[in-house]
């Protein structure tokens, strides 16, 4: 799930990967041009239909759903809005000129279409990627301060230490204790299987505890 840069048009074109569109994406474009825009009318329209979307994600994550009742529930509930959108757009398009924050707006809800509503498909996915663009936040920032990583090797090895940090935390562990038990057990494996085992969630949170009352830090 990403954003319509077009840097991940050839990603989703390769086997086994499936491009779903971002709705956080597309909705930040019609409140961009409903702050400046003389057509603020036509953007809270379309603001309206994409909020009562998640509305309906909020509301139906809070229910005790099965992944398949979830999925039939939303795609009763969605479908209709996203009928009622496409029209929308169908019409606004041929009128709002092109060169406006709103015209680019619904430019890029047409041509991302197709990808926007495929979230409906999985009980896994959700309506945007804010989860993710949140996890990655930290590496943005600190990118922005030290500017520069050295190297492709250099980017390379934050990436993983950053891929590494982000999972223990959606894994409920602690970063700094898990990097220090993972390090000082790194050296007494062998194979892949050894690796898997110091993965985040495999990690029994008493042997973390027991590491930690057993080092100083």
């Amino acid at each position: 799930m990403s954003d319509g840069y077009a840097g991940y048009e050839e990603l989703g074109r390769q086997p086994g990967v499936i491009a779903v569109g971002c709705w956080a994406h597309s909705r930040r474009k019609y409140y961009e041009a409903k702050v400046v825009s003389k057509y603020s009318e036509s953007a809270d329209e379309a603001l309206a239909w994409i909020d009562k979307i998640f509305e309906i994600e909020r509301k139906l994550r809070a229910q005790d759903l099965g992944p398949e009742q979830f999925v039939d529930a939303r795609r009763e509930q969605v479908s209709p809005l996203l009928e009622q959108l496409r029209s929308w757009l169908e019409i606004k398009k041929p009128q709002i000129p092109p060169s406006t924050l709103l015209g680019k707006a619904i430019k890029y809800t047409w041509e991302q279409w197709d990808k926007l509503k495929r979230y409906l498909d999985s009980p896994f996915l959700r309506p945007d990627n804010n989860a993710c663009e949140q996890a990655i936040r930290p590496f943005v920032i600190g990118r922005k301060a030290w500017l520069f990583s050295g190297s492709p090797v250099g980017a390379t090895a934050s990436a993983g230490w950053y891929s590494i940090i982000e999972t223990a935390k959606s894994n409920s562990v602690e970063p700094y204790l898990y990097l220090r038990y993972f390090l000082s057990r790194l050296p007494e494996s062998e194979d892949p299987e050894d690796y898997r085992m110091f993965l985040p969630w495999n990690i029994e949170k008493d042997s973390l505890l027991d590491f930690e009352s057993g080092h100083l830090f």
